[in-house]
């Protein structure tokens, strides 16, 4: 069994930006050297997120407006009132969604349906570096 990771970063607007990162993902699948096995992906900041969706301006917008009905800015966060940041919003945002998402691996690449796409979203409230990592497990 082997065990790989790499890390890249990304620079993103925040406010909700959602950000394909399939081929960054891939390429680190693809340098891991390894067949068969799951990878994961995990952005390490706790007002970001990773998931998987079809990756397209429709649904991009979509969740944009789910979000800011779930958890919209300004709504009197504990955060806020503790740290004064005007984040809060994107910590609960980022929390609902989770920082990671795993994915099995066949033939050296991630196994995505056709209209899959793994994303970033950033939910603070100002433009961030982001750092993603990505594992693979497998032989």
């Amino acid at each position: 069994m082997v065990v790989f990771r790499e890390t890249f970063s990304l620079n993103s607007q925040g406010d909700c930006d959602i950000i394909e990162i399939t081929g960054n993902v891939a390429d680190a699948v693809g340098k891991s050297g390894i067949s068969e096995g799951i990878g994961m992906a995990f952005v390490s900041h706790s007002t970001a997120a990773i998931s998987c969706v079809e990756y397209e301006p429709g649904l991009v917008s979509d969740l944009q407006n789910l979000y800011d009905k779930l958890a919209p800015k300004g709504a009197g966060y504990g955060h806020d009132a503790r740290w004064g940041d005007g984040n809060g919003h994107a910590h609960v945002r980022a929390t609902l969604q989770g920082p990671s998402f795993a994915f099995p691996v066949s033939g050296g690449r991630p196994v995505l349906g056709t209209w899959q796409q793994i994303i970033l979203m950033d939910y603070d409230n100002r433009p961030r570096s982001r750092e993603v990592s990505v594992t693979v497990v497998g032989e």
